[in-house]
């Protein structure tokens, strides 16, 4: 996997427009330090644990004896059903906050770790997309450019964060799901490929 694929990949799975939606809403009294502030330590903690996640993610399958193709076509199944969640703009809690972290949410003043930093940025999709892309077994190179793709989507991440107010005034609600959709077709077939590489490398390998 390329680059622009894996750029592709965590775009899709992050959805910084989503995130930066589900921010804003959830920070609607905080003044515009305090926001600023949250955002930085909520993508800074993201980024510490998707990060650790790539590297030892795999160590912690084999520990637990679980093997990369079954892990792989367990991600594949997660991102179809976080795909089809973007689709029907249906909000289930695999990317998203369910309603009792929302209220959760709205009762602290500092959302930066839960549930910024987990679920919105770091959730179940895009801990799985991770260390799916660090396990291919493609080198050094391919590693090296998983993480150069996640820094940058995590970089386009925090900007959007910071400009989440404007964001929503030029998209709005209708314009932001019409985004996630199209980004939800994109990650539909890539999940399918996961899972269709998942049951090859099984059969192949017998694992």
């Amino acid at each position: 996997m390329d680059f622009v694929s894996q750029f592709v990949l965590l775009f899709t799975v992050i959805d910084p427009i989503g995130v930066a939606a589900a921010f804003f809403a959830l920070t609607a009294g905080a003044s515009p330090s305090a926001r600023r502030s949250m955002a930085i330590r909520g993508v800074a903690l993201s980024a510490g644990i998707l990060t650790t996640f790539g590297i030892g993610g795999e160590a912690l399958l084999r520990a637990m004896g679980i093997g990369i193709p079954a892990f792989r076509i367990a991600g594949g199944l997660l991102l179809l059903l976080l795909s089809i969640d973007m689709i029907l703009a249906f909000h289930s809690g695999i990317r998203s906050t369910t309603k009792d972290e929302e209220l959760e949410a709205e009762a602290k003043e500092d959302i930066s770790v839960f549930p910024l930093a987990f679920p919105l940025i770091a959730g179940p999709g895009a801990l799985t997309t991770v260390l799916l892309m660090a396990s291919s077994g493609q080198g050094l190179l391919s590693l090296a450019s998983a993480f150069a793709a996640l820094a940058l989507v995590l970089a386009m991440t925090l900007a959007s964060l910071l400009f989440a107010p404007r964001i929503l005034r030029l998209l709005g609600e209708t314009g932001i799901n019409v985004v996630s959709r199209l980004l939800g077709v994109i990650l539909t077939a890539l999940a399918v490929q996961y899972i269709l590489d998942g049951l090859r490398q099984s059969l192949f390998s017998g694992a």
